[in-house]
């Protein structure tokens, strides 16, 4: 019997995803596990594996086109199956009503067949006449199940289609946020604009999750801020005599990552997140390192990097930064994380304030290592080098008092490098 392949969730909580390619083509026999297709979330390419035993009858779905999770992507044909009425297939899953229903009536299609009307925008009738409202597979279960009326909502995906976002919003009874529309100063004529020369490069799945997230950090997340300048010349001392013996070379950002993990350790206060019902308290120090992809910016997470020698923790970023790189990360290998940092330092960058990642509560930012003049103990003017690093902080979770303290923890632990490794 022929069955619907649909768009997996293959990620949490995640809206869409884009087909890479598919490793199968129609005619092709499948066996349950082979890898259909190769699929973009939003951080990491994974293979699609298949559910059951067939032959993929039709490919509904191109490569190259963002989906939404839920949305029929290909047919799975039984043994012994040839034609089969996709439409009618459709319409039976309530996946698709085409245009034709409010008479009665349907197109059919085989798998020999075009079935672009089989993937117009899922149509649902109003309970007055004929009029009709568009919304995703995803969005009409969500709201079936939550008893939204799907009626009452303004979709705010492709041509006005309601997908799962909106219905979120009206369970949670959120006004939606009108995205800010730019204005052309007075003095600027419209058609000089329109003349201009320009490239419109299309969002990645990727590039839109960065830009939502962080949108929804500055705009819900009530930010402050620390700064601290910490003396790094006896770190650095340390850091050349270990690596005179070290089976690989160990980095100023692995000594960091491990630092936070102590300090983390030292004040579990600080190891946390905020909920809607409760302030939540890790049980693991589990710190997420940023990482600069060609398609943006991803975290993936050092797993207890309190408890990790410096060589495996450092063993661990280079292989999670180049599987990153090359888009090849797991899911859990980047979702999670109690904490972040971020190091800007390779770049010459003095400091900066970094955005919390949700739901983390804090992110710690690294600026560059450089020589400044210093006071010294004995009050003399004096060289070091000194790193700038700025916590950012989630107040709701984390109050001024108690960031303080974890920063001069961290501080500390980075002038005197060995206390972060006993």
């Amino acid at each position: 019997m022929a069955i619907l392949i649909r768009m997996p969730e293959v990620a949490a909580n995640t809206d869409s995803a884009v087909i890479v390619s598919w490793t199968k083509q129609e005619g092709d026999a499948v066996a349950q596990g082979d890898c259909l297709a190769e699929i973009e979330t939003e951080k990491a390419v994974i293979e699609f594996g298949a559910e059951a035993s067939g032959v993929l009858g039709k490919i509904l779905v191109q490569a190259g086109k963002d989906t939404e999770v839920g949305t029929p992507i290909a047919v799975l044909l039984g043994e012994g199956e040839k034609n089969v009425d996709i439409a009618a297939l459709l319409a039976e899953s309530d996946d698709s009503i085409n245009e034709n229903s409010a008479t009665g009536t349907a197109p059919t299609a085989s798998v020999d067949q075009p079935v672009a009307a089989a993937l117009t925008p899922d149509a649902v009738p109003t309970a007055e006449g004929g009029e009709r409202i568009f919304a995703s597979p995803l969005a009409k279960r969500l709201a079936r199940e939550a008893g939204v009326d799907l009626t009452a909502l303004q979709g705010s995906g492709p041509q006005g289609r309601i997908v799962k976002r909106d219905v979120q919003a009206a369970q949670s009874a959120v006004p939606a946020v009108k995205p800010a529309v730019f204005s052309a100063p007075a003095n600027i004529a419209a058609d000089a604009m329109s003349d201009s020369s320009y490239t419109d490069v299309p969002h990645t799945s990727m590039r839109r999750t960065i830009a939502r997230r962080l949108s929804e950090s500055k705009q819900t997340v009530p930010h402050f801020y620390l700064r601290a300048d910490c003396h790094m010349d006896a770190l650095l001392a340390l850091r050349a005599q270990i690596n005179k013996t070290a089976t690989r070379k160990i980095s100023i950002n692995d000594i960091i990552v491990k630092a936070t993990g102590a300090a983390l350790r030292q004040m579990p206060e600080m190891n946390v997140c905020w909920t809607d019902t409760a302030l939540r308290h890790y049980d693991v120090v589990d710190v997420s390192v940023a990482v600069s992809t060609p398609k943006g910016l991803i975290t993936p997470v050092v797993k207890a990097a309190d408890a990790k020698t410096l060589t495996a923790i450092s063993h661990e970023i280079a292989d999670l930064a180049h599987r990153a790189r090359d888009g090849k990360l797991a899911p859990h290998e980047y979702q999670g994380g109690s904490f972040t940092v971020s190091n800007l330092g390779m770049y010459g960058v003095h400091d900066f304030a970094a955005i919390i990642n949700p739901p983390q509560a804090a992110i710690l930012a690294v600026g560059a290592t450089d020589r400044r003049p210093v006071v010294n103990e004995s009050g003399e003017l004096a060289v070091a080098s000194v790193m700038t690093a700025t916590l950012s902080v989630d107040h709701r979770a984390i109050d001024g008092a108690l960031a303080a303290k974890w920063l001069r923890v961290f501080k500390s632990m980075i002038e005197n490098p060995l206390s972060a490794l006993i």
